[in-house]
Order: C-alpha cells, then structure tokens, then sequence
C-alpha cells in the first residue's frame, strides 16, 4: 500500500512528531511505501493565488481562483510546487492528515495545503466527481489529531462541542467531497499534560490503529444517490 502523511507542525519534536515517526516506521517495517509532505520543513507556501499557475492567466484583469486553476491543469501550467503534491496524492492509496487542532481546526499552513493541492479542473475535483464520485473514490484518509483540552470538553455537551462537528469541515467537506473513504480519527488529548508513560501508551495504541488502517472503522457519509435533485436526503423528504 501507497502511504502519504501530510505533517503540520513546526516542532519536530512534538508529540505531533513523534506520531509521525511512528506511523512512518510502522508502516515501513510492514511493508508500505511511504511519502512525506512536512509542510513547515517544506517551507510550504499555503495562500491560494496567481502564484498557482505559471504563464499568462486566462484573463489579466480579474483573477478567479477556480477558473485560472482548471485552465492550468488542463495546459499543464499548474505550478509545480502544486504538480508535486498532487502526483503524491494520485499515486497515495491511503492519506495521513497528522496535525493539532488549533482554533477549532486544521493549522492555516495545512489549510493553505488544501486550497492550493485540491484545486479546480479534473485532477482533484470538478466535472461531475464529488463525493463518492469523487477523483479520489477507492483510496482511504484519515485524520490524526492532538487537542489541547481535555476528551470531556469536546463531548455532546462539553463546553467546546463534540469533536466530530468541528472536524466535519475536514472529514466531510474536504476528504470525503474530493472521494475519500474517511477513516474514524485517531485522537489523542492533551499530550503536553500526559505523563511520559501516558504518552508511551498513546504512541503503543497508535502504532497498533496505523497497522490496522486498511480495515479500520470509516466514517457512513450518504451516497450521492441518496439525495434528490435539490441535493436534500430522501430519508429526510419521507
């Protein structure tokens, strides 16, 4: 299996890190290939703009994101820093988000990521593919999170929310709308209060999940057929 881990964190040696050492290591030694975006190592570049095309824009006088982006994919004048992120995802099988929750979501510099590499034109989304139609139907994601606050503080009634609902945004409306079948979470709060066994642990449970990703749990997002033409559930209509 094809492994891609999508690393946002500036420290090394976090416990974001050290999830990411592991899963690499894991994985390696049970006989995955496995590619690597370290987004600060990389120095990537996460603002969406004129910058994601190389040579003339289709017009010069107003910049539309998604239209310059799908004229460049189908010029072949996508960027290549852009071309690069996207030939790991079309050779990937399995995709690794591992990030903290910062703000009630993904780093900025994993959400740049995101609007620059799932750009307009074919290649990642448009023409008809969303969904469980999407480009990337058939392969499997997952987020790998740390959270600062404790688990009952993001339950139903804790003060922050369920988690779930502040994940959806990346679980459903990034991962599963470009074809993902999205794995459960991995989720480990409040490391930097762990003690140095707890983490231990943490890191143990997790070499086990990694292990185990080509059948573990996904999430039951609805098909596109189950909506009507107005893209409201029929169970909903009933």
């Amino acid at each position: 299996m094809n492994v891609l881990i999508v690393y946002a964190h500036p420290e090394p040696k976090s416990f974001n890190g050290a999830m990411r050492d592991l899963a690499v290591e894991a994985l390696a030694a049970a006989g995955h290939a496995v590619a690597m975006s370290d987004l600060y190592a990389m120095g990537f570049n996460p603002v969406a703009g004129r910058d994601d095309i190389t040579g003339e824009m289709t017009d010069p006088d107003f910049f539309s994101l998604a239209t310059e982006q799908t004229a460049a994919y189908q010029a072949g004048r996508t960027a290549p820093d852009i071309a690069a992120e996207m030939e790991k995802l079309k050779r990937a099988d399995l995709v690794i988000f591992q990030f903290p929750v910062w703000w009630f979501g993904m780093p900025a510099i994993l959400k740049g990521w995101v609007d620059r590499v799932f750009a307009a034109g074919g290649r990642i989304y448009g023409g008809g593919k969303w969904y469980d139609r999407g480009v990337f139907a058939g392969k499997r994601a997952m987020c790998s999170v740390t959270i600062g606050g404790g688990e009952p503080m993001y339950s139903a009634h804790g003060i922050n929310g369920p988690i779930d609902t502040i994940l959806f945004p990346i679980n459903h409306g990034m991962l599963y709308f470009t074809g993902f079948t999205v794995i459960e979470p991995f989720l480990v709060h409040g490391p930097a209060r762990m003690s140095d066994g707890e983490r231990a642990a943490a890191l143990d449970r997790y070499r086990a999940h990694v292990l185990g990703l080509a059948t573990a749990p996904v999430i039951g997002y609805p098909k596109l057929a189950d909506y009507d033409e107005n893209n409201v559930l029929r169970a909903a209509r009933a």
